[in-house]
């Protein structure tokens, strides 16, 4: 007898699944099974993952349900009608599949309360191709059943039985020891035979095997936030029933019902449900009347060009003919219009922007505007973005200002209509760190067992997440850790289970679909998690199955602060700025970089970064787009060649002379992964779509199609005429490239981007600046860097003034600042200071002018806006410096506030008399003269702290700054930064020293001392050994500025540092080079061998510089992956006995 699980829960029934699609798939083919049904609570999030997996394993899909019915209605949001009935929809056919998709839309925008509803009167609406079974007990039927109210159930199971017909079944299940099981199937079974309502058995399947009802029950205590020590929670670890039992124990189970398990095939047998997936559903555009999409591309885009280049050349021409010889027959015109409608509003809201990826390769998608980089100019290729033989539709991804982001999305939503646009859900998942913790707090564990266990498991790397399993592989503590302790064992064993299951809900972070109809007929939606916004119920990928086209838009700050740069020069200086027509050779931008002033430019910004472009010193544009492909992990090692071939064009060569064509511009060497592909096709022979296999089989690193890869570039090279051997050495070339190198057209548009940002500070840099600050108004670390930067530059920035100040940062005239313009610190900045304080105090400003007084500004703006405590926070921050001091100001307020309030209460109730008269006019109060107590003024140090803790940043200039005044030029990390560096990092930095303690060893008495060191970003302990102290103990004095090297060293969470070099002088070379190995007079040819070697052997972006024993210095020309550990591998080459 053939039986089909038609109620299964999978993961996606959010922390209440435990099936993992992929493995329940496997299971049931395994048992025999032909057909498979999921039925998630409310939600349709696997169906399009299940459907394929399904498909892929010849088991037939049934997408279903598990749906909440709301008794009084889905729009009955009150607490009597809470209490939801559970109930099974299984789509028959097409119908019933959208059908299916209205309904749960519909339970989420309309019925959510508590938990997503429908309601009798949305199921009658879409009930065709449906089959409906009454569910497990919480079913309305089996509830009516046990509340004794048996003839009622009969009536309710009538009504689905005329909804439903042949499609109605009653559902029985038995779990043993479940309170009212048996109840419910007894009157079931007689409804079932006194109406001729066929049965149909289940499980409610929630886990793959009995012995996971452990790993379920976790899951539960997770999702309500108990634990295992809860003796109320909500349980079935008593009934591990809940999981994929086998056709022959579901026979055995219900062998007194052979029909309801025949009626699981029959189920089954009508279910012909076929999904189209891979066929693309384009958007609708509005045309120009008598024109087809294809026509309006074909004319808009010549339009452009002839705009852009003015005289088209045959180059030109012959590129945009191409492209859009692709683009046309495919169907692709109605994309690019549409991005080309973007970039309209985007150009008409002076909003910038961006593309990432390799659209950059596309003349038709420049000329529209939509990307920034000329390809023509820079040699990026159409055919890595779109060629005749792809087979999925064109994907550009824009970046927009982050401010403008969402006024974008509502002019789409205006533009396609409300019901065709929403954004793609993407859904958080139990990590293995998180996974760890979870577990450990409901198994009832202290949270420092679970963060103990956690904080040992390794980050993972982009697109590679670590596991607990490969943690245990890599990790000897880990793994000792689980070999010796019972409870670390039993905490890991049952993450490892629970690890990978979907955990919440979210919205992507760029990814919107735009339907040609609504977007109901292709994936089910809901509304974002405390917002208003729909989103699809399906992710990113399942969304394209469907047909949808995915269109990303991400906001990026530095697009908000370069595009509002560009305003403040308008409004500063009458001028008007075309980003894309700066020019590209400005030298003033080139001198700003080449000197490391580099805060606030895009993607240049970092310590590292900067060290090298000090050193590579651009001169174009096509510099700052290799640094942006080079300066990452793997490719960084190639940086200083780089440099060197700059610098000096006699070490340029090429390793085969063909390569010169499309290597020239990046000095003979691999710097982006299209290098290796150009490799490929140029030298082997590939064509693009040939090329793009070779690219994607190298990267995900699979022995079988890396081998035959392999095979086929050499044969192809052995094709053109190279040896073997030749083949073999340049295929050794490109491999370890073509996985981790940067997509070519990716890093000529970040490259721009960092370049228009730098045009803008070099030369507008007040302007900039102020742009920045109001961007970042709500990164504390980010405005004291932009402070920080601005005092650097010569830009005064003043503190905020109730006169002078508005909400954001903003600019005005100062002859004594850069340029004659200063920045002013918006009220907004202020802690305790909302917005209703704001509004009130400007709006009163702007209608009455200037306040004159202390007195005069509590006499005229609202006292419940602008209250006591905003008060004391405009005072302490110097908003009302101008009428007087801070301490003074605050020690009378509370009788300066009293007396303005009986005035204007006076005034409000008309008791003014004539001998009032002094303190008023005509509807306005004259405010009396202000008189301050007489108290001690508030320090210098006093204010830094008050400024500190309500602005986050020093107005004032802090003194520290002054004290590290002659190491500036260093350009070494902040204490801020090396606090956050891992155990036994070598660090250097600079700072003051604030305190020290100085104390004997027990050992031997030897003096060693603990420094507490301070920068403007925070301070940190460090600690001086004997050995180190001996030499630097005349240095340490309070307040004086010193530079420091040693490493990170970090006990109970806390860093401290192990101090090696402590001096008050610049080290040479110390801001030029990562680390320095001194070479002894013993060191033999053998030992300078092996230490080549081992640093070659260790790529990476430090800088080192050997010093021979004669004193001559030698800059190693490659980067080294330098760190503790390597540096205990030198000592030990360079201190072992010579052999």
């Amino acid at each position: 007898m053939s039986f089909v699980h038609l109620h299964v829960h999978t993961e996606y029934s959010l922390l209440d699944g435990l099936n993992k699609i992929k493995n329940l798939v496997s299971t049931i083919k395994d048992m025999g099974m032909n057909s498979l049904a999921i039925t998630d609570h409310g939600n349709m999030y696997g169906a399009i993952e299940f459907y394929k997996a399904c498909q892929k394993a010849d088991i037939k899909p049934i997408i279903g349900c598990e749906t909440y019915l709301a008794p009084n209605g889905r729009l009955d949001k009150t607490s009597t009608n809470r209490h939801n009935q559970h109930l099974i929809l299984l789509a028959k056919n097409q119908q019933g599949y959208k059908n299916l998709m209205k309904l749960v839309s519909i339970s989420h925008i309309e019925g959510f309360y508590y938990k997503p509803r429908i309601d009798w009167e949305t199921l009658k609406k879409y009930s065709n191709g449906l089959i409906c079974t009454s569910a497990c007990i919480e079913g309305e039927i089996p509830q009516l059943i046990l509340n004794d109210n048996y003839d009622q159930a009969k009536i309710r199971a009538k009504d689905f039985q005329n909804l439903f017909g042949e499609d109605y079944y009653l559902e029985i299940q038995r779990h043993p020891n479940l309170d009212g099981q048996e109840k419910a199937n007894e009157g079931i079974i007689k409804i079932s035979r006194e109406l001729g309502i066929p049965l149909v058995a289940t499980n409610d399947a929630h886990y793959l095997k009995k012995e996971d009802a452990f790993a379920q029950d976790v899951l539960m205590m997770i999702n309500t936030q108990t634990t295992i020590n809860d003796s109320k929670r909500l349980t079935m670890i008593n009934i591990p029933d809940f999981y994929i039992k086998s056709p022959e124990e579901m026979a055995e189970q219900f062998a007194d019902y052979p029909d309801a398990l025949e009626n699981t095939q029959k189920i089954a047998d009508k279910c012909q449900l076929e999904i189209e997936l891979g066929k693309w559903y384009f958007p609708k555009f509005k045309l120009p009347p008598n024109k087809t999409a294809e026509e309006t591309l074909h004319d808009l885009v010549f339009q452009r060009a002839k705009k852009h280049y003015g005289k088209l050349t045959p180059e030109v021409k012959e590129r945009l003919n191409y492209e859009l010889n692709v683009i046309n027959p495919k169907g692709y015109a109605a994309y690019f219009l549409i991005m080309y409608d973007f970039i309209c509003w985007t150009e008409k809201h002076n909003t910038p922007t961006n593309t990432r990826g390799s659209a950059g390769g596309c003349l038709v998608a420049f000329v529209l505007g939509i990307t920034s980089v000329d390809p023509l100019i820079y040699q990026l290729p159409f055919e890595r973005f779109l060629n005749k033989d792809r087979p999925s539709p064109p994907d550009i991804d824009l970046d927009v200002a982050d401010d403008k982001r969402q006024s974008m999305l509502y002019h789409i939503i205006e533009q396609y209509g409300q019901d065709a646009v929403a954004q793609i859900c993407t859904f958080g998942r139990m990590m293995a760190k998180g996974a760890i913790r979870d577990t450990a707090r409901v198994l009832g564990y202290e949270y420092a067992v679970g963060d103990r266990i956690s904080k040992i498991i390794p980050l993972g790397s982009q697109g590679f997440p670590m596991s607990i399993d490969k943690a245990l592989n890599t990790t000897p503590e880990l793994k000792q850790m689980y070999d010796t302790d019972a409870d670390a064992k039993k905490i890991i064993d049952t993450a490892k289970q629970i690890e990978g299951c979907a955990r919440h809900i979210s919205v992507h972070a760029c990814a919107i679909v735009i339907s040609p109809t609504t977007i109901t007929d292709f994936s089910p939606v809901q509304t974002e998690t405390g917002g208003d916004k729909p989103i699809t119920q399906y992710e990113m990928h399942a969304c394209e199955d469907v047909g949808l086209i995915k269109y990303d838009i991400l906001g990026i700050r530095n697009l908000s602060f370069l595009g509002q740069s560009v305003l403040n020069v308008k409004k500063n200086r009458g001028l008007d700025i075309d980003i894309r027509k700066i020019p590209l050779d400005n030298q003033k931008t080139f001198d700003m970089l080449s000197s490391g002033n580099t805060m606030g430019v895009f993607q240049l910004a970092g310590e590292g970064m900067t060290k090298w472009i000090k050193e590579l010193k651009p001169n174009r544009v096509e510099d700052l787009m290799a640094m942006v492909a080079l300066y990452r992990p793997g490719p960084m090692a190639i940086i200083p060649e780089y440099i060197a071939r700059k610098n000096d064009p006699s070490k340029v060569s090429y390793f085969d002379p063909k390569m010169e064509k499309f290597l020239q511009s990046s000095y003979g060497l691999l710097v982006y992964q299209d290098d290796c592909l150009y490799t490929a096709i140029e030298l082997a022979g590939y064509n693009w779509v040939e090329v793009d296999k070779f690219r994607k089989a190298i990267g995900k690193k699979i022995p079988e199609e890396m081998a035959a890869q392999k095979e086929k570039f050499i044969s192809g090279c052995i094709a053109n005429g190279y040896t073997k051997t030749k083949a073999e050495e340049i295929f050794k070339l490109i491999e370890p490239f073509t996985s981790y190198g940067f997509n070519k057209a990716h890093a000529a548009s970040y490259g721009m981007l960092a370049y228009r940002t730098a045009y803008m500070k070099a030369n507008f840099p007040a302007e900039y600046m102020c742009a920045l600050l109001t961007a970042e108004s709500g990164d504390t670390e980010t405005i004291t860097d932009g402070v920080n930067e601005c005092r650097h530059l010569g830009i005064i920035v003043n503190p905020p003034d109730i006169n002078k100040s508005d909400s954001g940062f903003e600019m005005e005239k100062n002859p004594e600042s850069l340029e004659g313009t200063a920045i002013r610190f918006g009220l907004s900045a202020i802690k305790n200071v909302g917005n209703a304080a704001i509004d009130n105090i400007l709006a009163e400003r702007n209608k009455n002018g200037p306040f004159l007084s202390v007195s005069d500004f509590c006499i005229r703006v609202d006292s419940q806006k602008v209250n006591k405590r905003v008060l004391e926070s405009l005072i302490k921050v110097g908003a009302l410096d101008q009428f007087g001091e801070r301490n003074a100001i605050l020690a009378s307020l509370d009788k300066i506030r009293s007396d303005c309030e009986k005035l204007n209460s006076k005034k409000n109730s008309g008791q003014f008399s004539l001998f009032d008269s002094p303190h008023e006019s005509g509807d306005k109060i004259s405010a009396p003269p202000d008189q301050f107590l007489n108290v001690e003024p508030m320090s210098e140090s006093q204010r830094l702290i008050m400024e500190k803790e309500l602005i986050g940043v020093f107005v004032t200039e802090n003194p520290i700054n002054k004290i590290l005044q002659p190491f500036l030029d260093l350009d070494l990390p902040k204490i801020e930064e090396i606090s956050q560096k891992p155990n036994d990092s070598p660090i250097k930095t600079v700072a003051v020293i604030k305190k020290f303690k100085t104390i004997l060893t027990k050992k031997n008495n030897a003096k060693m001392a603990f420094v507490t060191l301070e920068d403007e970003t925070g301070s940190i302990e460090a600690v001086i050994f004997p050995k180190i102290y001996d030499k630097v103990s005349d240095l340490l004095e309070e307040n004086k500025a010193v530079y420091i090297e040693g490493k990170i060293n970090i006990r109970d969470d806390n860093p401290s540092i192990l101090v090696d070099v402590l001096t008050n002088q610049v080290p040479e070379n110390s801001s030029k080079y990562d680390f320095v190995i001194n070479i002894p007079k013993t060191a033999t040819q053998n030992q300078l061998m092996k230490l080549n070697s081992l640093l070659k052997n260790n790529p990476n972006g430090h800088r080192g510089l050997i010093i021979l024993p004669n004193g001559k210095n030698l800059p190693l020309s490659y980067g080294v992956n330098y760190n503790q550990e390597l540096q205990e591998q030198i000592d030990s080459i360079l201190l072992s006995n010579p052999s």
